[in-house]
């Protein structure tokens, strides 16, 4: 076995090698650029290299600089999580000319499996059904049209390198074509250097479920169960879930059994990913199969027991596997919730800054356990199991430089019911602050019936959230448990400022007993009735809620028992109550005395600032192109510019007719958050 491995990669899939490497006894080598130098799997590693600036196509992406790291450092072996230069098989060519072992597929699998177009030619020739599209590289845009129109829109436009969304255009007609083969090309050139593009049909209502293969070099294959990988914004995942609760026993039996198939027809050895639509009668046809770890990796290792990247080490060293298919059980249910610095009330665009505050919900171990290749005999009777992989900390910096993910927080339990209500829990539990993120749109799907009912696809968000994300509203049975809970907290926090103040005496008296608890537009009238174990709420209606909790004024988490069930918020303070965020809604919640409740209902509100005649920018980027002139008159969804972040192009469009009266910023101009770019009349 290895002694020492570099790690050629960055944030939360560096950190998560490091940690099998050092349950193994490996010790590890994080590579860094300047942008990284303080960031959590530099300070986890055993040592740490520099290898350039911070765009990955001067540092994580050139193979001279990271080959020149495994010389100084010694390494034995690379892993390179997943991204970057993880399906290069130039990498794996140069690590193979210097005796450095690969932890990932031979070269060969990388070029027959790692580039879609030969791995669609591949799966064609075995006969493995295929979603129709011209696999032949396109040259101009023009082609790029004809060749949509041949296909038949809608078509999705891919870069032949590519993975993680990056790249990926949906397309619906000739204009859509001709931009979104543009932008595809520019995002893989950036991304993956490698602008090669394909075009393929748009299989409309489709489910996106992927087999996870384990192979090693001496003939061995298995699958190790589906993720069911349905819940897509802008063609990459967002939520992730094991086993998939569309498919039956046979349907999963006969994908397994293909995929591996597929894998050992190009002599794969290591962990694979093999990727599927199915449709609504279950039947699945091949997309394409990466070549490496994927990011929705803890999912399957939470139901079978096995850690996915031990496997990969042990293979890259010439072992056997150790696990058969009979050993393979899916035992109980695990989610994965990717949690994004990005804004959701943007459109869901990047968001960077610093991590004031980060504080995940405590991991907890729990699941399946396999030792020596056997099922441990008391591995899940009764718990549930939370993991957050990731890549930050608090104080440090999201840069504008990389891929947004933040963590990928993960629960277990023995049923999907189970798991959502655990995921549901430990979104409520997750602070985060200092930049944008979705925590509240994930919250959001795990209410989703939808989602619950597990009758789900692809187009998922784009039906569910057609005009973006807006907020949750809550219902009213829910208000009703948050405004007993900040009820009893107000009542708290205001026997603690009587006593501060100095008025010691009948403060219980001072403090009064009758509240009035507006939230969300509703109003709650209640009466308190407080003794040594807790609050009993009683309502206008006559309906009581007991609460109990170790709530203080000035924690930012309450972990509560409203009703006999646990309610988690997060507290911040305002004037006359508290920010409340729970299950996706961000509420103001105020607590009054009856009389300040009435005089609060002749305050005028307060009127927002009108942008409407301005094109704000949506997020920290770089102008990368200005489609118009001042004096030009735009059409509603005609192009205005083009801004780049964190390796992704987003096209502004006009939301009404309009003249351009003024342009404020130019191509190559970096633009903070509402900085103004163009203004109408």
């Amino acid at each position: 076995m290895f002694d020492k491995i570099l790690i050629a990669n960055r944030g939360e899939i560096a950190c998560r090698v490091i940690k099998t490497a050092r349950k193994m006894g490996i010790k590890t080598v994080a590579i860094y650029s300047d942008a990284d130098k303080q960031a959590l799997h530099v300070q986890m590693a055993d040592e740490a290299i520099h290898i350039g600036p911070p765009p990955a196509n001067q540092s994580y992406i050139v193979i001279d600089k990271v080959m020149a790291a495994i010389k100084e450092s010694g390494a034995q072996a690379v892993h390179p999580g997943y991204g970057f230069l993880s399906e290069n098989s130039k990498f794996a060519e140069a690590l193979a000319a210097e005796g450095v072992a690969f932890v990932g597929p031979p070269v060969g699998a990388i070029e027959k499996m790692g580039d879609k177009i030969t791995s669609k030619k591949i799966a064609q020739e075995a006969k493995v059904s295929t979603v129709p599209g011209y696999m032949g590289l396109i040259e101009d845009a023009d082609e790029a049209v004809k060749i949509s129109n041949e296909v038949g829109y809608p078509v999705m436009i891919k870069a032949s390198a590519g993975g993680g969304g990056k790249g990926m255009r949906i397309a619906w007609n000739d204009e859509e074509a001709r931009e979104g083969f543009q932008s595809s090309k520019n995002e893989a050139a950036s991304s993956f250097g490698d602008d090669r593009i394909f075009i393929e049909k748009f299989v409309t209502q489709p489910r996106h479920i992927e087999i996870q293969v384990l192979c090693d070099s001496h003939g061995n294959g298995i699958y190790l169960g589906e993720r069911e990988c349905s819940i897509q914004r802008r063609n990459q995942k967002v939520v992730e879930e094991a086993p998939s609760p569309f498919l039956d026993e046979a349907t999963r039996k006969a994908m397994g059994e293909q995929a591996v198939a597929l894998a050992q027809a190009v002599g794969y050895a290591s962990a694979g990913t093999v990727e599927f639509i199915v449709d609504g009668e279950k039947n699945f046809y091949f997309l394409e199969m990466n070549t490496r770890l994927q990011v929705e990796h803890p999912v399957t290792e939470l139901i079978t027991g096995v850690d996915l990247v031990e496997q990969m080490i042990r293979v890259a060293g010439g072992e056997p596997l150790s696990i058969t298919q009979d050993d393979v059980t899916l035992t109980g249910w695990a989610i994965e919730n990717r949690v994004y610095a990005e804004d959701p009330y943007r459109n869901f665009l990047p968001s960077i800054g610093r991590l004031t505050r980060y504080r995940p919900p405590a991991e907890v171990a729990a699941g399946p356990m396999l030792e020596n290749g056997k099922w441990a005999d008391d591995a899940t009777e009764g718990k549930t199991a939370v993991r957050n992989d990731t890549g930050v900390y608090e104080g440090g910096e999201i840069s504008m430089y990389y891929d947004p993910m933040i963590a990928k927080l993960c629960t277990w339990a023995p049923t999907r019911d189970e798991a959502i209500e655990a995921m549901r829990i430990a979104l409520d539990s997750f602070e985060l602050e200092g930049i944008g993120h979705n925590l509240p749109f994930v919250s959001a799907v795990m209410d989703h019936p939808k989602f619950i009912s597990g009758d789900m696809t692809t187009a998922f968000i784009e039906e569910e959230y057609p005009e973006g994300f807006e907020g949750v509203t809550l219902p009213k049975d829910t208000l009703r448990r948050i405004a007993a809970a900040t009820a009893a907290m107000h009542r708290v926090a205001e026997i603690r400022r009587t006593r501060v103040s100095g008025r010691m005496d009948n403060h219980e008296r001072r403090v009064g007993k009758k509240w009035v608890v507006t939230l969300q537009g509703e109003e709650f009238a209640v009466k308190i009735k407080a003794d040594k174990k807790g609050s009993t709420v009683k309502f206008a209606d006559g309906d009581k809620l007991r609460v109990t909790s170790g709530w203080t004024p000035g924690d930012q988490l309450a972990t509560l028992k409203v009703g006999g069930e646990k309610l988690v918020l997060k507290v911040g303070k305002i004037s006359g109550g508290f920010r409340i965020r729970s299950r996706g809604a961000d509420l103001s919640v105020h607590v009054r005395t009856p009389r300040q409740a009435e005089l609060a209902k002749l305050m005028p509100e307060k009127v927002a600032p009108d942008t409407s005649k301005m094109l704000l920018c949506p997020m920290p980027g770089l102008v990368v192109k200005v489609d118009v002139e001042v004096g030009d008159e735009v059409q509603d969804g005609q192009a205005l510019c083009t801004i780049e972040a964190m390796k992704m192009e987003n096209i502004l469009r006009a939301e009404k007719r309009a003249i351009v009266t003024k342009i404020n910023a130019g191509p190559g101009d970096s633009l903070a958050v509402d900085e103004i770019i163009m203004e109408f009349e």
